[in-house]
Parts: structure tokens; C-alpha cells; sequence
């Protein structure tokens, strides 16, 4: 899914490491009906000051996002406008209340804890000027607007081992911090968004029909696949036999999803969040090793350089377990190391279902693309078994740890 925000001290500096440092690079100065646009929609909001600047953000491909910048008391003070897109979610309202119950409970125990630069550690959501958690303009659309995080980066790669161990705390702290959320179930804003048998299902469609004949071409992915088919149904049951409990879940922990600040690389908020709803923690987990251990791009033609790091699963594995070691069950232990290896399948069989129905879903940039992004995620998991026994030792180590 689309990043919400992320921002910098220095917004220029490191651009060749691959870092995203500037809010949302590239920018443009918005002209016209557009920046008219925003001047109205930024006065249903509870902001208080006038727009000196504007930039239309171009990363990301599911929401409409602006950055504004206003003075407010000779200080410049920036917010994220943003409309959400109704094709991706069906029901923005859905959206916004899960986001308004998250990230109220979050502040409230930061607060309850004494954290300091609390709205630098959990989404500020600004309500609207009559108090609702955003705007529907004249034409059906949904607004919202949050505080700008300053003074933090987001990168497209891990760097170091040091930098996975904060990805894993920072998720791992989000999802322990969730468990106290009182009260009904959060909405489904994605319905069965993770659910392997039900993307197994699709892509046995997708070859019974082979609509575009294409499956000639991806008859080795298309029997690791086959093979690997009793990997989908684990922690399904597991869950229905009550072995793991359902949690409040991100459901979309790329790396990029957690803010680190500039000075100390520790993470401090963790943002992206329309697809919070329920799920299974090791989904999170599972997500975060497909990301974060291999060292290329998820379209990586050059299959010899994927490859799980063990260091970064080490290292993903200590800062996730620190924060949530004590509040899994045992059933959630014994598949922590299992989840690194269904999360790509199940990416990857999405992957490859598009490929066989003609790049509907995902968008392309050459042929054979989605086939590309199959290929590198199967050869991750491959490699996550190949690792898998080593991967069982670090967790039982560092739940020893803990004890």
C-alpha cells in the first residue's frame, strides 16, 4: 500500500544511498484548479494559519496526497492532505474509524507511559472543523489530513543489522501496544488481504484458464507453486484450531513503513496504517522478513542475489520478539520462523496469478514483469528453507533471552 508521510532533517542528502528523505520526492509546485482545490479543502480542518507553499506528492499509487505548509504563529508548520482512493477502499469511512481507534489508543498509552514527542511517535490525525475524522467534498470524495512527522527518514532498503532490529521493534511495539484495544472489532478494510488459500484458489483459476496462454511460460513457477501448496494452509490451521488468536495487525510492514529518526536511527512511528484490521501477528512478521532480509529489489531479474541474510532475520527477530516475546502465545513462537517463508509464497502466488491473467492488478513496466517479481519471491522462499532450522535456533535463542 501507499506511505503515508515521512520526512527529514536535511532533505537532500543521501538521495544515492536509496533513502527517501524528501517528504514525498518528486514534487511540483501545484497550479490552478488544483491548488484552489486545496486551499478549500485545507478550511474544513482544524488548522489554524494560511497555506504558504504547496507540493503535490508523486510517490505512491493508491491515495492523492499534497504536502502544505503554513505559517502559523511565524512558524512554518507542515500537514498531509491526502484523499483516499475509493477503487482500493471500497469504504473510506471503515478506514477512518479503525485509524481514529488505533492511533487514539496508541497516544493514549505513549501518554499513560510518559513518552516524550508523542506526535512524533503515532500518527496526529486533524479532525475537521465539526470534529470527524475527515472531510467528504461536494463530489463524494474523502479528505483527511495529518501532522507532518518532521526530523525522521524512511528507507526503500535495510542497511545494516542494527536497522532491522528497529524495523522489528517498531513494529513489534505497535502490534503489543494494540492488544489492550478495547471494544468491537475492527473493520476488514481488505477483505481476506492475507488469506493463502484463497490466493492459492485464484491463481488455480487463473492456470485452469490460462486466458492470455502464458502458463507455457512459467511452467517451473507454476510447479514450485504446486509443490509448495501445503505451506498455505499452516497457520490457517493453526488459527482455526485455536493454536494462534486473531490480533490487531499493520498488514503491510515493508521496511519504508517505519520512520527512523535522523539523529539516533531509532524508530519512532510507524505509519501507512489503512490496512490496521484484524489478522495473524505472523503475517506482520512473516511481511517484514519478505522486505527487509534480501538484499534486491522485488522485481530482480539476477536471481543468484536473493538470498534471506540471516543477520537481518537475527536481527528482525530481536527487535520484533523484544516488544512481543511475552505477550505471544507458544503456538505464535513455534511459526515465527515458518511465517518468512509462506509471506513470500503468498506475494509471489499473487504475483504470478497476474501474470497468467494478464497484468490486471499489479502495474508493469515490461513484459514479463509480474513473472520477475514471482521468480524473486520464490527463490526467497526457497531460501528461507534452506535457512529454515538455522532461522528456529535464533528464535528459541532469543525467547531464552527473555525468560
Amino acid at each position: 500500500m501507499e506511505e503515508q508521510y515521512s520526512s527529514s532533517k536535511n532533505l537532500k542528502e543521501n538521495q544515492s544511498n536509496g533513502e527517501k528523505d524528501q517528504p514525498f520526492p518528486p514534487q511540483s509546485r501545484m497550479t490552478g484548479y488544483s491548488e484552489a482545490q486545496l486551499q478549500s479543502i485545507s478550511k474544513q480542518f482544524q488548522i489554524y494559519g494560511e497555506i504558504l507553499r504547496a507540493e503535490a506528492c508523486k510517490i505512491g499509487h493508491i491515495n492523492e496526497t499534497y504536502i502544505a505548509t503554513y505559517g502559523q504563529g511565524g512558524i512554518p508548520v507542515r500537514y498531509v492532505h491526502q484523499k483516499i482512493n475509493k477503487n482500493v477502499f471500497k469504504k473510506p469511512d471503515e478506514v477512518m474509524g479503525n485509524m481514529m481507534r488505533v492511533t487514539n489508543h496508541i497516544r493514549e498509552h505513549l501518554e499513560k507511559e510518559s513518552e516524550s514527542e508523542v506526535t512524533r511517535k503515532v500518527i496526529t490525525i486533524i479532525p475537521t472543523r465539526d470534529g470527524q475524522p475527515f472531510y467528504r467534498d461536494p463530489n463524494g470524495d474523502f479528505w483527511r489530513t495529518f501532522l507532518f512527522v518532521e526530523n525522521v527518514k524512511s528507507y526503500e532498503a535495510v542497511e545494516s543489522p542494527g536497522q532491522a532490529v528497529e524495523a522489528g521493534r517498531g513494529f513489534g511495539k505497535f502490534q503489543k501496544c494494540l492488544t489492550g484495544l478495547e471494544g468491537d472489532r475492527l473493520f476488514e478494510t481488505i477483505p481476506y488481504f492475507h488469506h493463502s488459500r484463497k490466493r492459492f484458489e485464484a491463481f488455480k483459476r487463473a492456470l485452469e484458464e490460462d486466458r492470455y496462454n502464458r502458463a507455457s511460460q512459467a511452467k517451473k513457477e507454476i510447479d514450485f507453486a504446486i509443490k509448495n501448496e501445503p505451506i498455505v494452509d499452516v497457520l490457517l490451521n493453526a488459527f482455526e484450531a485455536g493454536e494462534i488468536p486473531e490480533r490487531i495487525t499493520h498488514n503491510d510492514t515493508k521496511f519504508n513503513n517505519v520512520l527512523l529518526d535522523v539523529n539516533s536511527g531509532k524508530a519512532m512511528c510507524v505509519v501507512d496504517l489503512d490496512t490496521v484490521m484484524p489478522g495473524l501477528a505472523l503475517y506482520d512478521f512473516g511481511d517484514m522478513v519478505r522486505t527487509t532480509t534480501s538484499p534486491t529489489l522485488e522485481d530482480e531479474k539476477d536471481l543468484s542475489r536473493v538470498n534471506m541474510r540471516m543477520e537481518m532475520f537475527e536481527g528482525l527477530a530481536k527487535g520484533y520478539l523484544g516488544e512481543t516475546g511475552k505477550v505471544m502465545t507458544p503456538g505464535e513462537i513455534k511459526y515465527v520462523a515458518f511465517s518468512g517463508k509462506l509471506m513470500p509464497l503468498t506475494i509471489g502466488l499473487r504475483f504470478l496469478t497476474d501474470f497468467l491473467s494478464g497484468d490486471f492488478y499489479f502495474r508493469v513496466h515490461r513484459p514479463g514483469h509480474n513473472l520477475d517479481r514471482c521468480r524473486t519471491q520464490f527463490k526467497l522462499v526457497q531460501s528461507v528453507i534452506e535457512q529454515e532450522d538455522a532461522m528456529e535456533s535464533v528464535v528459541q535463542s532469543i525467547m531464552k533471552q527473555l525468560d
